[in-house]
């Protein structure tokens, strides 16, 4: 048997145990991260979450999500009534908050109707918060009202209203944003967040609309 065979047998088996040690280790490693996620599930009381996961949204990172979605749509109002730049302002938000940068992302906004009523674009969400976009001429801009407060509340107590699947968490519950004069207006809301592969959590599902009022 020549040595140049031998040689190359050695490196095929080589390779081979390489290979199979290199998938050992990664499905070892993804083993750990399941389970070190099953346990932080454990601990946070989850009851929805499927098993072989590996990340974990906590109740704290969504409730942040939602105070800062409503933070920045106060800010984009304020940025807009002191002749800041409302529009690079919004292009960040839409960056950071919403996963149009990373896969779809479905927008439902509150004052939307025919065949704009959903939007699954950033230019459609953009148009909506800040309006000035002849493709959405409806839109005058939600954002721009400009409100100086919104806060948002989960249905039911504690964190009832958040229901975590591991990477992703469901928000249901209102939304309250005051104007200038002291009005506020009340809409219902539902959020579907994502972990994304930056570890930040950003918005893939957004329904919004004003609360049924039947004619007595």
């Amino acid at each position: 048997m020549s040595k140049i065979f031998i040689l190359s047998l050695v490196s095929v088996i080589c390779v081979m145990g390489c290979k199979e040690n290199s998938t050992t280790s990664g499905s070892e490693q993804k083993s750990e991260k399941a389970q070190e996620a099953q346990r932080y599930a454990e601990e946070l009381g989850l009851e929805y979450v499927e098993p072989n996961v590996e990340t974990i949204i906590t109740y704290e990172e969504v409730n942040a999500a939602q105070q800062a979605w409503c933070d920045a749509l106060v800010e984009i109002g304020r940025l807009y009534d002191t002749d800041g730049d409302y529009r690079e302002y919004t292009e960040k938000v839409l960056k950071d908050a919403y996963n149009f940068e990373n896969g779809k992302v479905f927008f439902k906004p509150t004052l939307a109707h025919g065949p704009q009523t959903f939007r699954t674009t950033k230019e459609g969400a953009m148009a909506y918060f800040i309006g000035g976009n002849d493709k959405y001429a409806d839109d005058s801009g939600f954002a721009l009202k400009p409100w100086v407060e919104a806060r948002y509340e989960n249905v039911g107590s504690d964190d009832y209203g958040i229901q975590i699947y591991g990477s992703t968490a469901i928000t249901m519950g209102n939304v309250w944003v005051t104007d200038k004069e002291g009005n506020t207006v009340m809409v219902d809301k539902t959020f579907v967040f994502k972990k994304t592969e930056d570890d930040k959590i950003r918005i893939i599902v957004h329904k919004s609309a004003l609360p049924f009022e039947p004619n007595l």
